[in-house]
This record gives C-alpha cells, structure tokens and sequence, in this order.
C-alpha cells in the first residue's frame, strides 16, 4: 500500500508532554514530533510555557526541561547531535522518540493524518496542540 493519496502522504505524530512531578500526573504539552515515512521526513518543534510549567510546580527544573526538550530536537536532526539515535533512520528515530518513559518530558500517543506538507504539519500542530 502506498502511502500516497490525492497528492497527501501519510503521517505520524506524538504530542511533547511535560509532567513535572510524575507522581501527580499534570501535565503541559510542550512540543510535537512529525513523522512521514514517505518523504523520510522526522522533526519536533518545541514551545515551553514556563508560567504554565511554574503552575504545576512552582520549583520546576525548567533549564533540565528545556535541555530535555533540545534533545528530541536533536534526535530527530539525526548526525552526531543525535547520540546513540545518529546512525538510525528517520523512522527508528520517530519510534524511539514515542516510546513511553516516565521522564519530566513524555510523548502522548502516536496519531495519524494526511498531509501534503509535512514540514508544514509541524508548525500546524504546534499551533493547534501546544502554543
């Protein structure tokens, strides 16, 4: 099955969420990651609402956050920034990004959509889901 239909591919992605303390499970999403296969195309964009991470724990590491935040980005550039991912492909990189951890910065579940732009759909989302 292609993944190719009336000029859109498909595509994958996973909202960014911050929980600063795990115990409670509040949360803030902070970034999303896009993945579509067809283009071999992975990226994250990020945005951190420090007021609203300061709501839910006023003593929040918020440097510890961001950094965490830089790393997904990292990873998903690929090359020597990307640590133990660097050598991966776009989708093994995606797949690792997305599997659950119970860290300060979590993915949500993976969804899917059409898109004819999937560099687009990452501004598009990070507008829609997280800024």
């Amino acid at each position: 099955m292609s993944g190719f239909h009336n000029g859109r591919d498909v595509f994958e992605y996973a909202v960014l969420r911050v929980v600063p303390r795990v115990e409670r499970g509040e949360q803030i999403n902070a970034g999303v990651v896009v993945y579509c296969r067809a283009t071999s195309f992975v990226a994250a964009r990020v945005h951190l609402d420090e007021d609203r991470l300061r709501a839910l724990d006023p003593s929040a590491d918020v440097r510890a956050v961001r950094a965490a935040l830089r790393a997904v980005e990292c990873v998903c550039c690929g090359g020597e920034q990307a640590g133990q991912a660097a050598e991966e492909d776009p989708g093994r990189r995606f797949r690792w990004l997305v599997a659950p951890r119970s860290t300060v910065v979590q993915p949500g579940p993976v969804h899917t959509g059409l898109t004819a732009d999937a560099e687009a759909e990452v501004e598009r989302l990070l507008d829609l889901l997280v800024r």
